[in-house]
């Protein structure tokens, strides 16, 4: 049994449920669609995302309907942002996969995408669930929002501490938020309970995101550095922190080797090793550790049980993956 099947343990057979549930929600009368939607499943990831909803559920009360209406709707949100994702980045593999728009080719891809965004806001007002669907539509505003950003931010290389923050609690934390107060709200919790467990959501996603950046540096254990952010002229905090503190020599060659140089591996390799050295790595760990204290106090002050010492766990296996 893997670290992910020890965590879900208070949920594994709400979750094995949720494969068939998932599957219906993704159903279409069209045959291409179904084609390409079965390959969706079969290259499924490791379902984090409707984990932080069913425990959360658990936590609050009760695994019902509600819970598998909001599990599938996040899980199809999330593929669809993937989807096209693989789209705009022009990425011909997802998870040792071919993406779908490696197979099927871009207008299709876009298409299958829009389906599986529409299918999930469908599937909350076939079940007259409703508030689901407020959270559900937010996630999606706030990533657009948040990606877009990011984008006109990279532009310009100026992109702050605080800026980075807002970016990535759109970009990716807002969905982890959603998992966790949709997963409330279907266990009955209450809006002060739903939010707080937003705002423990919130927490976990900026850890998340942190880690993701600290992969491209290959710190610790996750292996040799990529550089791929840096190739894509994506500021992450590692680098925002060593560009921040950086002197003036120092700051020119930085922003010259991301803006006009960011394809030389030889340039990659010595902004990666300058950005290590001057505390960018070190930094990010130590907010990453930050935001994931304040997840875990969050939490504490529910009652003890196995879903809240699952959730716990599952925080922490956020911030120790090696991939």
């Amino acid at each position: 049994m893997n670290e992910l099947d020890r965590i879900k343990i208070p949920v594994a057979e709400e979750m094995e449920k949720f494969e068939d549930h998932f599957r219906n929600a993704m159903r279409s009368d069209h045959f291409l669609l179904n084609k390409i939607t079965h390959y969706v499943i079969k290259r499924k990831g490791k379902q984090m995302r409707p984990m932080f909803v069913f425990l959360c559920s658990k936590m609050c009360g009760v695994v019902n309907e509600n819970t598998h209406t909001a599990a599938s709707m996040i899980e199809l949100l999330h593929t669809a942002t993937l989807v096209h994702d693989d789209v705009v980045d022009d990425a011909n593999m997802r998870r040792g996969f071919f993406s779908i728009n490696a197979l099927w080719k871009n207008k299709i891809a876009v298409l299958v995408g829009d389906y599986l965004l529409s299918r999930g806001l469908m599937i909350s007002v076939e079940a007259g669930q409703f508030d689901l669907l407020r959270i559900t539509s937010r996630a999606v505003q706030e990533m657009s929002e948040g990606e877009l950003l990011q984008q006109e931010k990279s532009r310009l290389l100026n992109i702050t501490e605080e800026v980075y923050y807002k970016i990535i609690a759109q970009k990716t934390a807002s969905l982890v938020a959603a998992c966790c107060e949709s997963g409330a709200i279907a266990g009955g919790a209450d809006e002060q309970t739903s939010k707080k467990l937003r705002e423990f959501g919130l927490k976990v996603g900026l850890a998340f995101q942190l880690k993701d950046d600290l992969f491209d540096y290959g710190n610790g254990d996750i292996g040799k550095p990529t550089g791929i952010d840096i190739q894509e002229r994506k500021m992450t905090l590692p680098l925002i922190y060593a560009l921040q503190n950086a002197n003036s020599s120092d700051r020119r060659r930085i922003i010259n080797t991301v803006k006009n140089h960011n394809t030389e591996p030889k340039r990659v390799r010595e902004l990666v090793q300058y950005v290590s050295a001057h505390g960018g790595l070190d930094y990010a760990v130590k907010k990453m550790k930050e935001f994931r204290n304040e997840a875990i106090a969050i939490l504490e002050t529910f009652p003890a049980s196995s879903a809240r010492e699952s959730l716990q766990q599952l925080v922490d296996y956020t911030i120790n993956r090696e991939k």
